[in-house]
């Protein structure tokens, strides 16, 4: 049976508006807040209430689809095989409990392993960045215009902080190099923003050492359909189904900064 993504991508939409409207609603409430790996990594009821909802809606709307989500509440993958949604309800849940706000829900739908939709929805600014392969990117109904060439000198790259100090698992050394040779470096506390900026060119490029599938999925597909590259640090590709690495930039940026900064040193 062939899948009518037009009708995929207004079902998504209207399930990540109503997420993002439930989030909102919650700022008035006490929420139950735990912590998962560390005390750094958080997770609060609102991002297990809303994986529920992808995942029963989903369901729902054909139960042939499959769900791949941070919480845990949908399928268990190896592979991306058939139509996947990889979904993030709360990514930056660190500043949706201190800030109530830079954080979003992010959705990548992929088929066969190959990117379909995706979608980053900041719920406080109320700005949905999503992709339909090979139909453009958009910043609500905006079109987001394909990335120009820029010069490594005048970039702002998104990095932690964590990446330039001393750290026995980080070459910080490397990372600590490129910083003193961009414009400058910013830290937002949530990867699909990032990606999500890198798109729209608020940021010419976005490093990080670890993440996982659903911090991933959604924006790989936007910044690919405005011409933006997405690899690891080896410059190789995601597989989407485990935690790796993540370089995401403007092409002319990521060219340089692997070839002249990472290339032979991690």
């Amino acid at each position: 049976m062939t899948t009518q993504w037009n009708e995929v991508d207004e079902f998504a939409k209207k399930l990540i508006y109503n997420a993002g409207s439930t989030i909102r609603k919650s700022f008035s409430s006490t929420l139950n807040i735990e912590t998962k790996s560390d005390a750094n990594d958080l997770v609060t009821n609102m991002d297990k209430e809303i994986e529920q909802y992808f995942v029963k809606e989903v369901n729902q709307f054909d139960s042939s689809h499959k769900i791949m989500g941070e919480e845990g509440y949908g399928d268990s993958l190896s592979t991306l095989e058939g139509v996947v949604w990889i979904v993030d309800p709360i990514d930056g849940t660190m500043n949706f409990v201190h800030q109530q706000r830079n954080f979003a829900i992010s959705v990548g739908i992929y088929h066969n392993g190959t990117g379909k939709l995706g979608y980053i929805y900041d719920v406080v600014a109320d700005e949905l960045y999503h992709a339909h392969s090979g139909k453009g990117a958009y910043l609500n109904d905006t079109p987001i215009p394909p990335l120009k060439p820029a010069r490594l000198s005048e970039a702002i790259l998104a990095v932690n902080a964590t990446w330039v100090t001393p750290h026995s698992k980080v070459p910080y050394e490397v990372f600590g190099a490129l910083v003193h040779k961009v414009r400058g470096t910013r830290s937002y506390g949530s990867a699909a923003l990032e990606l999500a900026y890198v798109a729209c060119g608020r940021l010419d490029g976005y490093l990080t050492m670890r993440l996982s599938p659903w911090d991933i999925a959604g924006g790989k597909i936007i910044i690919e359909e405005v011409g933006g590259v997405v690899t690891n640090l080896h410059n190789q590709p995601h597989t989407l189904t485990n935690k790796d690495s993540l370089f995401a930039g403007n092409p002319s940026v990521h060219e340089e900064i692997y070839t002249e900064y990472l290339r032979g040193k991690l």
